[in-house]
Parts: structure tokens; sequence; C-alpha cells
């Protein structure tokens, strides 16, 4: 037992962030989709099921969220979030492993979906982008930008009649 506790606090001090997790906690990533905008940040949790989070719009950077949750392996998670712009969500989540996870939230400006400790391209299937939209990575940072028009359908060549010379 005590291996096994010693090898889970290993495991939340080898997550977290320079940011300045404690060693009961945790620091991962959080990319979420609210009310059709990119929002970029961090979650920290800690070994209680408690945390924070953080997220910040991607293109208007002046706005940013803040926000507290609760978690549990069998419950999964709830939490609220305040923004700077007085826009205000509830969230709930599932986690896929102690360290990620995904969830969606009802806000006053529009539905949300978010991942945790996901990467863009392992979140793709959790996040409800806007129609029309789609994430990329421009350099280093990931950004939602339109989906241009759908690359044309190869045509069939007309047939070319082959007739036998001799």
């Amino acid at each position: 037992m005590r291996r096994i506790l010693v090898m889970s606090l290993a495991a939340l001090a080898g997550w977290a962030s320079t940011a300045g997790a404690g060693f009961f906690s945790s620091t991962g990533p959080v990319i979420a989709i609210f009310a059709d905008e990119l929002f970029l940040g961090e979650a920290e949790g800690h070994l209680d099921g408690s945390g924070t989070i953080r997220i910040q719009s991607s293109t208007k950077p002046g706005v940013t969220c803040r926000g507290e949750f609760t978690s549990s392996a069998k419950l999964g998670g709830a939490g609220s979030l305040r923004c700077s712009d007085s826009a205000t969500a509830t969230i709930k989540f599932k986690r896929l492993s102690i360290f990620r996870g995904y969830g969606t939230g009802s806000t006053s400006r529009g539905p949300m979906s978010f991942t945790y400790g996901l990467s863009a391209i392992e979140s793709k299937p959790y996040l409800k982008l806007p129609a029309g939209k789609a994430l990329r990575l421009d350099g280093k940072n990931l950004v939602l930008v339109d989906v241009g028009q759908p690359v044309p359908a190869i045509l069939p060549v007309k047939q070319l009649k082959v007739t036998a010379s001799h």
C-alpha cells in the first residue's frame, strides 16, 4: 500500500508544471470552446479532488475565466467559472485518468466543451467546435480557424477509346 501511495505521489509530482503546483497537486493544460471561442489555460488538481481552473480567450487576451472544481473517480467532477467579462459557467466532467478528461458546461454566453491533460489531437473527439471551424497549430499556438472550401473530388477522367493500330 505504501509503495502504491509513493508511486502515485511521484506521478503527481512528475505531471506538475513549473507554474508552482505543490507536491500534493498537479497542473495540466486545458483546451476549451466557450460560446464558440477558443480558450486555453490550465487546471490544478489536488490530491483531495479539489482544484482550480484558469483559461484565457485566444482572440481576446483580456478575457479570462477562473474557477474551482471538485472531482472523484466514481462521480466525475463539477465546478464553476467566473470570467472577467462577467460571463459565468457551470461545468461537469469525466476522468479518462487521474490527469486527463473532458467535460461540458452551461454558460451565460452559450455552450462550453473542454478537455484537460490532452493534446489538441487527443481533444478532437471531445470538443464541440463551431460549425465551419477547426483547431490548427500555428507555429506553437493552437488557433481556431475557418475551414476552407472542401477539396473538390477528383472527377472521373473521360474514358479514351483505345483502338489497336496495325
